[in-house]
């Protein structure tokens, strides 16, 4: 601890968290005055990504101390919001504050440790839980370090990474974390189609249609019949394709027995849908859905129902 106070006050860090949007809004605060009010007390540079994506990244910069300051602002807010969560609910273990960290793969061999040892004393010494994620967050270089246990502990727990991250620094270049836009949902009530936008549904005629006309078809014909084209739905809009990566363990749901399901999905969203084959050390398999806008945002809600 001396350690870092003593020579550490003048390093600049910079952290990185992974965040719901539900967490956000509560650091954010009302008008933003939360925000502000952590940004004034501990001096450190608060940066929240932009998007309106389900996951979004707070940057914090400054000195240590600083850094700090505001990690013991952020988690005793989410423990005040787990408190009120639980003032009407009849759950009677207290959940953990939890924060995910997003650090570059080539520190967590150093926030491990040879053979877990560090990660072992980290556990250890502040009574927190750590767990470094297997895998690299999408299309980056860096991997999620989840931290839990009383907003005490947390602050130990941050205390203890930043010493590690300072003694070691990044390898090479990090290609950052970006959560990507989450692709509108779909709901379907009273037989009309609704994208959610934000807090509003928004009616979606073309989708309306064709979840129409896909009430109206038998979702199998019999082998050998070719599949009928949805009447009504406009053979000429211009088609687009669509990729998705599935994890590997999910992938099996998706397509069901003897390729059941993915048929079934074929049909009612009148997309074609190719699976890539498993390639080689990937954890995920590549999707292309093929097919005019309705169609393929149809095939993407039924996926992801699945």
């Amino acid at each position: 601890d001396s350690k870092v106070t003593e020579g550490g006050l003048n390093v600049t860090l910079t952290i990185r968290l992974l965040m719901h949007g539900k967490e956000v809004g509560s650091i954010i605060g009302k008008k933003g005055e939360t925000v502000k009010k952590m940004r004034e007390e501990s001096g450190a540079r608060i940066n929240i990504s932009e998007g309106s994506c389900p996951e979004r990244i707070v940057t914090i910069t400054g000195p240590t101390d600083a850094i700090f300051k505001a990690f013991s602002m952020i988690a005793l807010k989410f423990e005040e919001d787990i408190n009120a969560s639980m003032t009407n609910s009849t759950v009677t273990s207290k959940p953990p504050v939890t924060l995910r960290l997003v650090v570059p793969a080539s520190q967590c061999g150093s926030l491990i440790g040879k053979g877990g040892s560090k990660i072992k004393e980290i556990r250890e010494s502040t009574g927190a839980q750590v767990q470094v994620a297997g895998d690299m967050l999408p299309n980056s270089t860096e991997r999620a370090v989840t931290i839990s246990g009383t907003p005490d502990a947390i602050i130990q727990c941050v205390k203890q990474i930043c010493v590690v991250m300072l003694e070691s620094p990044p390898k090479g270049a990090t290609i950052p974390y970006r959560p990507k836009p989450a692709s509108a949902p779909i709901i379907f009530a009273g037989g009309q189609a609704f994208t959610i936008q934000g807090q509003y549904a928004i009616p979606h005629p073309d989708l309306t249609k064709l979840h129409q006309l896909a009430m109206q078809h038998p979702p199998f014909t019999p082998l050998g019949q070719t599949t009928p084209g949805f009447p009504g739905l406009d053979a000429t809009t211009p088609t687009s394709s669509h990729e998705l990566t599935i994890p590997n363990d999910l992938i099996g749901c998706i397509i069901g027995r003897q390729g059941s399901k993915i048929n079934e999905i074929r049909q009612m969203s009148g997309a074609q849908i190719k699976i890539a084959n498993a390639t080689e050390g990937s954890a995920e398999r590549q999707v292309t859905i093929t097919g005019s806008p309705a169609n393929i945002s149809l095939a993407q809600y039924l996926i992801n129902a699945r």
